[in-house]
């Protein structure tokens, strides 16, 4: 205690109830003393109001914005374990027996030596798990306080897995995703940050959402793929990533109307290129 001012200790203790948890006042980025500075003030400014997306993503002045945008994907897959977790008991080998968004395209999963299908909540935790070691690696990020620019190319090929969690909790597991939505607004912060940093191309943000909903056709299939924004039907569309990454169609899929057969080739897992399957017409 200095100068008659109160010492502030932020620590949860043993015994804590929920609803004190965080009882502490808010500290400025500037006066946090830590390594983990960038975590606990992205974290403060979601406990605060995790409403306010463009106030979570603002760049506070002298923050790298690789650090930034590596900071935030860490906090994207924490809070995407709570979405795993809820998924679990409706969402399983039996039900989702293939990682599916939309009606036409099967992503395939890259943690193993060839990517190959698997069922929608394997992919989802080998997903979280491939994004947590990689954002662990002392290859890759070795400081949380100095981001090398050739580890920046990791980030894209792993925004573009994860978002596919928020696609397939949106057109296969609805009432969850707006449960998890509701309380967290995760998918709506995730699509803002990977356009504000240019992360992810638009036109693979296929969950529809108010500032997003021009990417997506005015038809429905009539299969449940659809959802009404502003009065009318949106409808996903047939996609694929930016450099042809998306899986290939399965045989038990709609086919797409402008697909022929493709040449799929496997990338190096090793290079910086996203290591999953291509389609190229």
């Amino acid at each position: 205690m200095e100068g008659g001012s109160e010492l502030v200790v932020r620590r949860i203790n043993a015994g804590t109830k929920f609803r004190d948890f965080y009882s502490w006042p808010d500290e400025e980025l500037d006066e946090m003393e830590s390594t983990l500075a960038i975590q606990q003030f992205i974290q403060q400014k979601i406990r605060r109001d995790f409403t306010d997306i463009e106030g979570i993503l603002e760049l506070p002045m002298k923050v790298d914005v690789n650090v930034w945008n590596y900071e935030h994907l860490r906090q994207f897959c924490m809070q995407l374990n709570e979405l795993c977790v809820m998924l679990q008991p409706v969402c399983n080998a039996e039900t989702c027996s293939q990682m599916t968004a939309t009606a036409s395209w099967i992503f395939l999963c890259a943690v193993h030596k060839e990517p190959k299908e698997c069922c929608a909540i394997d992919y989802i935790r080998h997903t979280l798990d491939g994004a947590a070691s990689i954002l662990n690696s002392n290859k890759y990020f070795p400081s949380r306080v100095n981001i090398k620019d050739s580890s920046v190319n990791k980030l894209p090929s792993t925004c573009r897995r994860v978002y596919r969690i928020f696609s397939h909790a949106y057109f296969h597991h609805k009432t969850i995703y707006d449960d998890f939505e509701g309380r967290t607004m995760l998918c709506h912060r995730f699509d803002r940050w990977v356009k504000k940093f240019d992360l992810i191309t638009p036109d693979l943000l296929i969950v529809p959402l108010d500032d997003n909903s021009d990417n997506l056709s005015d038809n429905s299939d009539g299969d449940g793929y659809s959802t009404l924004i502003n009065n009318s039907v949106i409808e996903a569309p047939n996609f694929k990533d930016d450099d042809g990454q998306y899986a290939t169609v399965s045989e038990h899929s709609p086919q797409p109307n402008s697909v022929v057969e493709p040449d799929v080739e496997v990338e190096d897992q090793d290079s910086d290129e996203d290591d999953e399957t291509t389609i190229r017409e």
